[in-house]
């Protein structure tokens, strides 16, 4: 384990290798995760799942576990039947199931934590969070980000992993809401093409966090491989901050079936275009399991 919060000051020293999807991890595991709380129902119901679930990951080579609040909200939680407290005590959970993971690893480098922080989409588990424009304000989404974001950061990870965001809006709320966390964070998009799955220019979206002194990374998640590659070279040019880059398997998901189509497209050979581009947190997200985080991570550690 490390000394420091200071992921900033470990990624100047070079790369770091994400985890991939918890989900995908989990049902492999034999875990069903039809619930709309998708895995984050695991955290009330079988956590021990999700620390076994980092550790594949940590053993196969990640530096970093994305911990499982993805779609963990305390609206969600109440749907539920679960307190206000109960939620806060499982968001902190979320936290806690990582590290325990980090510290079950049998490695001897530095392990880190980034506490998920999903789109107000995945909360209503519907697919819109692969499209945005929900219908609220930018103050209405702040107020709904800002207590988890809270909660999350007084469980004290390293980072906030502000991910799969479809859509400038959103960004704007969720970087307002960062304000005076102490905590630092990456801001990551869903993309198509060169736009955010809102239809805004990538130019627009990524200039967002420039200024953010709060925002070390920048990037994109859970889009295709092949946007990804884009997308880092311009978010590094815009935004001059390290890069962020984790897409799925290339595999579309489907709301309405509820499962995963097509086939995969990620290749583990990409990792070096992403890194010459300015990428130094590159990991996968859906549909990416151990086996690819472990070519990962011999691409980046090679290199």
């Amino acid at each position: 384990m490390h000394d420091s919060r200071d992921v900033a000051g470990a990624l100047r020293s070079g790369p770091l290798v994400l985890d991939g999807g918890m989900s995908n991890q989990l049902a492999s595991a034999g875990h069903d995760l039809s619930d709309d709380l998708w895995s984050a129902r695991l955290l009330a119901d079988a956590p021990e799942a999700i620390t076994e679930a980092h550790l594949a990951y940590f053993e196969a080579g990640a530096d970093m576990a994305i911990t499982a609040s993805y779609q963990a909200t305390f609206e969600g939680f109440a749907k539920r039947g679960i307190d206000r407290g109960r939620a806060a005590e499982l968001l902190a959970l979320s936290v806690e199931a990582a590290r325990e993971a980090a510290r079950r690893a049998d490695v001897t480098r530095p392990l880190w934590v980034a506490a998920s922080v999903g789109p107000y989409g995945a909360m209503l588990a519907d697919g819109s969070e692969y499209r945005g424009r929900y219908g609220l304000t930018t103050a209405e989404l702040e107020r709904f980000h800002r207590p988890r974001m809270e909660t999350l950061a007084g469980a004290r990870p390293d980072v906030l992993a502000l991910e799969t965001i479809p859509d400038t809006d959103e960004a704007e709320a969720l970087l307002r809401a960062l304000r005076g966390l102490d905590v630092p964070a990456w801001l990551s998009y869903s993309v198509t093409g060169d736009r955010t799955r809102a239809g805004q220019p990538l130019e627009d979206a990524f200039a967002l966090a420039a200024q953010a002194d709060e925002v070390i990374a920048v990037g994109v998640n859970c889009c295709t491989p092949g946007d990804a590659d884009h997308a880092v070279t311009l978010a590094a040019r815009i935004t001059g901050k390290p890069v962020v880059v984790y897409p799925n398997s290339g595999e579309r998901w489907d709301a309405a079936a509820r499962a995963w189509t097509g086939r995969s497209t990620f290749t583990a050979g990409q990792v070096t275009g992403w890194l010459e581009s300015g990428a130094r947190l590159i990991g996968g997200c859906c549909r990416v399991g151990p086996a690819t985080i472990s070519a990962i991570a011999r691409l980046v550690r090679g290199a």
